[in-house]
């Protein structure tokens, strides 16, 4: 949280095109500019709105959101050079203390500020500018509470207890070594704040609009943000409620979608949605044997099916390969510098053995993507490649997010095979970085509806409990079978496989490691079983699948609570001296910082 008011002058700067921030500083002194020289109209409302969703994109938010939320997980080894980032290579042998780089949460506490500029300032703006409509403010705040409310909950799941405030800090003597807030009040503050705004949201940005309708807050972000906050409280009823209304309104977008197009041949391939058990997934099949296009739809660039993106995607960071051109965006560093670009096939971090060996040429012996009724699993393909050859080099490398297409050919009889198109060019990765997508908000209604069954034993549950757990099945059933080289659209999961609840607990975990693999989801999925249990049993059995060496230090260590969480960064608790270590971590102070305090 230090120097946030020079961080929103940045901000400002970036967008009204100066060349850097010192030669802005040079013209008037900070405070001036920001209250009495800035906030005076709309647009000065719109370059802070516009700067939130930049700091987001910024490389070091989004190497967090990558790292917190999978890289401690049994989905991620170390890649190629993974010594040049010495404390990715640590963290990846579960090596953590307060000095790595990826303890510093400086990034969101800079999103965070600069959304609650905004909340502060722009009512103001709205008193004086004629232009700025009441609608259009009470949009603007509740889009900043959204975007203030993912970041504080990207904290929270890595670091349990964060310093928590709603004031803007734009004077320099502003208080700002703020105590850690329990994660539980954390938690209960982000769903009232989001329930007090959700109805000012807005529902659908113009089609003129196209790339805000997946890149701006909306009605659907907000209440899928809502469905997982709610989860994680373990209120289940709200939980199912909310993913219920971002379903209905996909299922509404998918239907305006068909009568738009008016087309018998999209009508006709539009019928998928009731093979999906109701829900408008986006048809994986190109033709007969070929598969891929869901992949290209959801992570490639795919312009002319937007409406089809729209179907799925709820919210995402906009990232643009053409960065550096003429009218060029940003390009997503992140993924170009962790999984891989067309320089490095492989980045810094590649699949574990875990997901990818032992599978033989029939596509038997899988770990993960389970091979069912000779039915291959595409995810295998588009998460981190089966070439049909264990000893693969291509094996080794996390394709998601770094190449724009994935063609999946599957002849009877031959070895299935996959082509692609080149890995996004190195500094010019133009993937989109998902936050929210509806497969992911129908496998978190699923977890609800199965915690709603009161029958935790292995026996036949209750007739109610059936019912719960029919309707957490239909909904993983159709991410699973969207997902596999088929045809002719089968089932391959079988009801009868998953009779108690605990049965369809890993069902679920299973399923959503498959079908969000390498989205920034896994680790905070076990963080959050751990929380329900009580325990760390599931989520340190998982992260030792990618031991190689130290296994026994590792199970020691995640075996405690604590210890599933990140240590508060070193030299945020040299200047903040309210905040408390992790238990787990010690002090957080090496032998260096040690002696130096004692001269």
């Amino acid at each position: 949280m230090k120097r946030i008011h020079y961080y929103i002058v940045c901000a400002i700067c970036a967008i009204c095109g100066l060349s850097s921030c010192s030669d802005f500083l040079e013209i008037e002194p900070q405070n001036e500019i920001i209250l009495e020289k800035f906030w005076n109209e709309k647009a000065d409302v719109d370059a802070i709105v516009a700067g939130c969703y930049s700091g987001l994109q910024s490389e070091a938010v989004i190497k967090r959101m990558m790292v917190w939320g999978e890289f401690r997980s049994d989905n991620i080894g170390p890649g190629s050079n993974v010594t040049s980032d010495g404390s990715l290579e640590k963290l990846l042998k579960e090596n953590i203390d307060a000095k790595n780089g990826y303890t510093d949460w400086s990034g969101f506490y800079q999103v965070i500020n600069r959304c609650n500029t905004v909340i502060k300032y722009a009512p103001g703006v709205a008193a004086d500018d004629p232009a700025y409509t009441e609608s259009e403010l009470q949009a603007n705040i509740a889009e900043m509470v959204g975007l203030r409310s993912l970041c504080y909950f990207y904290l929270i799941r890595a670091f349990r207890d964060v310093p928590f405030s709603r004031e803007a800090f734009t004077d320099d003597d502003q208080k700002m070594d703020l105590p850690a807030t329990k994660f539980d009040a954390v938690l209960d503050s982000l769903i009232d704040d989001l329930e007090s705004v959700k109805n000012y949201a807005v529902k659908r940005y113009p089609v003129t609009k196209e790339l805000y309708q997946t890149g701006r807050v909306t009605q659907d972000f907000i209440h899928a943000l809502l469905c997982e906050l709610y989860l994680w409280k373990k209120d289940y009823q709200n939980c199912v409620r909310y993913a219920d209304l971002v379903i209905d309104s996909k299922k509404a977008i998918a239907e305006e979608n068909r009568k738009q197009r008016n087309s018998s041949t999209i009508m006709q391939n539009n019928d998928i949605e009731e093979k999906f058990n109701g829900f408008p997934l986006v048809s994986n099949s190109t033709s007969s044997g070929y598969f891929g296009d869901a992949y290209e739809i959801l992570f490639g660039r795919d312009r002319g099916n937007q409406d089809e993106v729209n179907q799925e995607i709820i919210f995402q960071l906009i990232f643009d390969d053409n960065t550096g051109d003429n009218g060029g965006g940003i390009a997503n560093g992140a993924v170009n510098t962790f999984y891989g670009n067309s320089n490095a096939t492989i980045g810094l971090v590649a699949p574990t053995d875990y997901i990818y060996s032992q599978i033989d040429n029939s596509g038997q012996d899988r770990k993960v993507y389970a091979y069912r009724n000779k039915m291959l699993d595409s995810r295998i393909y588009t998460n981190c490649v089966y070439s049909g050859s264990t000893t693969s080099s291509s094996n080794n490398a996390i394709h998601k997010f770094t190449t724009s297409s994935i063609e999946i050919e599957v002849t009877s009889g031959s070895t299935p095979s996959a082509t692609y198109s080149s890995r996004y060019t190195q500094n010019r990765n133009g993937s989109n970085w998902i936050i929210y997508r509806l497969t992911d908000i129908m496998l978190l209604k699923a977890e609800a509806l199965t915690q709603m069954v009161s029958d935790g034993s292995d026996a036949e549950p209750s007739e109610s409990s059936k019912v719960l757990l029919d309707r957490a099945f239909t909904l993983v059933n159709a991410v699973n079978k969207r997902a596999l080289c088929q045809s002719q659209l089968v089932d391959t999961l079988r009801r009868a496989d998953y009779s108690s609840k605990a049965d369809m607990e890993n069902l679920v975990l299973q399923e959503r490691q498959r079908e969000l693999m390498f989205e920034g989801k896994r680790w905070f999925d076990l963080v959050r079983l751990s929380q329900r249990v009580g325990n760390t049993q599931v989520l340190a059995s998982a992260a030792l699948q990618k031991a190689t060496t130290g296994a026994g230090l590792i199970s020691n260590h995640l075996a405690k609570m604590d210890a599933i969480y990140w240590p508060y960064n070193l030299d945020e608790m040299k200047v903040n001296l309210n905040l408390v270590q992790n238990p787990a971590f010690g002090s957080g102070e090496d032998e260096s910082y040690q002696k130096t305090t004692k001269k």
